[in-house]
């Protein structure tokens, strides 16, 4: 890679900062979202089952524009591109609120996760760049960054549902905001480049064997976050029978516990290493699950909630982590997994919503608490090796064995 010549420490320490703001504004857009999408169903009157099926539609949109991400990259260099991606993603927030019925709102979803799809992928990828440079792991509190912005957004959302706001005058005004906010923030991140004659990425790369559990684990907590992100806040109005606020603020204390779990997340993996805190973890997560589906009390749901947050937090930076030491082809492996828990993360408020109509939210919540449960016997897949630049232990990224990942490769996804 190319560009940046000024590799300094306080260049270096910039540069963090801004890409760890370009993550909070990614989250923000989410956290937004999400806490709108009970008036969203409301207002193009759709049934669970109907409006599973309208989540469905960003995976479909993420799934074709992902693999464009990185040859944008290629063609407009790190910076530009992600200046590019991130505005169309912070923009799109305008559109789901405007749908008046079902086909729009497939139609507008799908360029939603398009969006989101491609500057997730342009902004990990840099991320990871800048580890790679600074010489020691910042993923988890990038991802953590990108937690407290979903929860920026979803406590925004809190106050407007809570106010009776119309969500198409609060997503025009968020979104305006977010893409000034964003624009400015990506002025400080690396400009990277491809070397000049290098061959633009593959469309499609299948992942490596020793990549599939790895992407199972990661599958399972970013399922658990994706159903508890878009449907928390359904579940207490339609199961618990809350008013909207309250409502809303069950996807606050998600995002709230997700996003201090992840900015502490490093200390505690070196502390106890990769293996047990995902076990714990999963204990964690497990217990909040069932908290959901067993306590027929809005206090017992929301910290149920915030438990499965807690305890699903620091999965994913470890399964990418892990995933770059899988074998002999690390950036094709972390581009596998990237694959596969984002898919995940996307599929999972549809299949949420077909499981709620053909049974009931409790029963598709009780799948969720399942597959919390199978972190805690899939975490040895997760041991790892030393951190950057150090010896032992069972902490540390994959820039620590596999080398730089090129910025045309998807590396990491949303937590």
């Amino acid at each position: 890679m190319t560009g940046d010549t000024d590799l300094s420490p306080a260049r270096l320490r910039h540069a963090r900062y801004a890409i760890a703001a370009v993550f909070c504004t990614h989250g923000a857009v989410t956290g937004s979202f999400a806490t709108r999408i009970p008036w969203i169903q409301e207002h193009a009157q759709l049934s669970p089952g109907t409006l599973g099926l309208a989540l469905a539609a960003p995976a479909v949109g993420a799934a074709l524009a992902m693999p464009l991400a990185g040859r944008i990259n290629h063609w407009l260099g790190a910076r530009a591109a992600l200046r590019a991606l991130l505005s169309l993603w912070t923009l799109s927030l305008i559109l789901p609120s405007l749908a008046p019925n079902l086909p729009a709102l497939c139609f507008v979803l799908f360029v939603y996760g398009a969006t989101a799809g491609m500057s997730d992928v342009a902004m990990n990828a840099l991320g990871v760049e800048t580890e790679n440079r600074l010489g020691r792991s910042i993923m988890s509190s990038l991802h953590g960054m990108w937690s407290v912005g979903a929860l920026l957004g979803s406590a925004a959302g809190t106050v407007a549902a809570h106010a009776g706001a119309d969500a198409r005058l609060h997503h025009l005004v968020a979104a305006l905001i977010l893409t000034a906010g964003g624009l400015f923030a990506v002025q400080g991140v690396l400009d990277l480049r491809a070397d000049q004659g290098a061959q633009a990425p593959p469309h499609f790369a299948l992942p490596p064997k020793s990549a599939l559990l790895i992407g199972a684990v990661g599958f399972c907590a970013v399922f658990a976050e994706g159903a508890s992100l878009d449907w928390s806040a359904v579940y207490l109005r339609d199961v618990l029978h809350t008013d909207a606020g309250l409502a809303a603020a069950s996807t606050t204390a998600f995002a709230l516990t997700m996003a201090v779990a992840r900015l502490v997340g490093d200390r505690v993996v070196d502390r106890f290493g990769a293996v047990r805190t995902v076990r714990a973890g999963g204990v964690v997560a497990t217990v909040g699950g069932l908290l959901v589906v067993g306590v027929r009390h809005p206090a017992g749901a929301l910290a149920g909630f915030g438990l499965i947050g807690l305890g699903i937090a620091v999965v994913v930076p470890l399964a990418f982590a892990a995933a770059g030491r899988s074998g002999p082809a690390p950036a094709q492996a972390i581009a596998g997994v990237a694959t596969i828990t984002y898919t995940s993360g996307l599929i999972a408020p549809s299949a949420i919503g077909a499981v709620a109509d053909a049974t009931s939210l409790v029963v598709s919540f009780g799948l969720v608490t399942l597959l919390a449960f199978a972190l805690i016997a899939g975490a040895a897949v997760l041991r790892q090796g030393p951190p950057v630049g150090q010896a032992g232990g069972d902490r540390g990224g994959a820039a620590a064995k596999s080398g730089p990942v090129g910025l045309d490769e998807p590396a990491q996804t949303r937590p």
